[in-house]
C-alpha cells in the first residue's frame, strides 16, 4: 500500500475532477482508492468545492442543486417522481449511508449547511416540502413525511389519494435521536431535542426537550445544569 502522503496526493489530485458526470464519478472513484470508508471519506468532500459523491450512490433527480463541500456516501438515493420538486443540498451537508431522498408532486427538500444526516434516513416529500434547517444533527433511522394517504371505507390504503397538513419544518441547531418519526404539519423549533423512537406530529418549540408517542415536551434546554467551570 501506498505510504499516506502519497495516498493523500493521489486523491486531492483526483477530487479535482470530481463532479457528477461520468468523468466526475469516474474521478471520485479513483480519489476513494486507498482512504477508508464512512467517516473516512468525509475529508474528500473537503478537497474539492464539488464535494464527494460515492461511485455508489444513486442520482435518480433533474433538479438536485449541490452547494460546496457535500458529502454524500454509499447507498445514498436521491429520486425524482413524477412532478417531483427540487432538492437542495446546502454547504457542508453530510448524507450517510444508504439515506433515502425523495421528492412527488407538491414536494421538495432543503437541507442547511453543515447538518449531518446519520445512515438510513429517509425523507418522503410528497404535497408538501421538507426544509431541514443548518447544523441539525439527525441520528439514524429517522423519517420524514410529508403526506399521508386517506382511509376512507370502501377503498384500499393503496388507492387512497395523498393528502397533507403541511410541510415539515426542522429549525437549526436541532438535535433528533435515533429512530424519529416526523409527520406532515410537524415543526421543530431552533435548538430542539427529540428523544430516540419519538413520533412528531406537531409542533416542538424551540429550545424544548420532548420525547414520546406522539412527541410532548417534557423539559426546556435551559432548565438544565450548567457545568461547572
Amino acid at each position: 500500500m501506498l505510504p499516506e502522503r502519497l495516498r493523500n496526493s493521489w486523491a486531492r489530485f483526483w477530487m479535482r475532477y470530481a463532479g457528477l458526470d461520468f468523468s466526475g464519478r469516474l474521478a471520485t472513484r479513483l480519489a476513494s482508492w486507498g482512504v477508508p470508508p464512512y467517516y473516512g471519506r468525509i475529508r474528500l468532500s473537503r478537497s474539492s468545492p464539488n464535494g464527494y459523491v460515492s461511485p455508489q450512490a444513486i442520482i435518480h433527480h433533474s433538479e438536485l442543486q449541490l452547494n460546496v463541500n457535500i458529502f454524500i456516501d454509499d447507498g445514498v438515493i436521491i429520486y425524482q417522481d413524477s412532478q417531483g420538486g427540487p432538492v437542495e443540498l446546502s454547504e457542508g451537508v453530510h448524507l450517510n449511508r444508504e439515506t433515502i431522498i425523495q421528492t412527488g408532486h407538491g414536494g421538495n427538500v432543503k437541507i442547511g449547511n453543515k447538518t449531518h444526516i446519520q445512515p438510513r434516513c429517509q425523507f418522503s416529500a410528497y404535497k408538501a416540502p421538507i426544509h431541514i434547517g443548518c447544523r441539525v444533527e439527525i441520528a439514524p433511522y429517522c423519517a420524514f413525511y410529508s403526506y399521508d394517504h386517506g382511509m376512507s371505507p370502501g377503498r384500499s390504503i393503496r388507492e387512497q389519494p395523498l393528502q397533507s397538513k403541511g410541510g415539515i419544518s426542522i429549525g437549526d441547531e436541532a438535535w433528533l435521536g435515533v429512530g424519529v418519526i416526523v409527520l406532515d404539519g410537524a415543526r421543530i423549533g431552533e435548538g430542539a431535542v427529540v428523544g430516540a423512537g419519538a413520533v412528531v406530529t406537531n409542533e416542538i418549540p424551540a429550545g424544548s426537550i420532548a420525547v414520546g408517542v406522539p412527541a410532548r415536551v417534557v423539559k426546556h434546554r435551559s432548565e438544565l445544569a450548567q457545568p461547572e467551570d
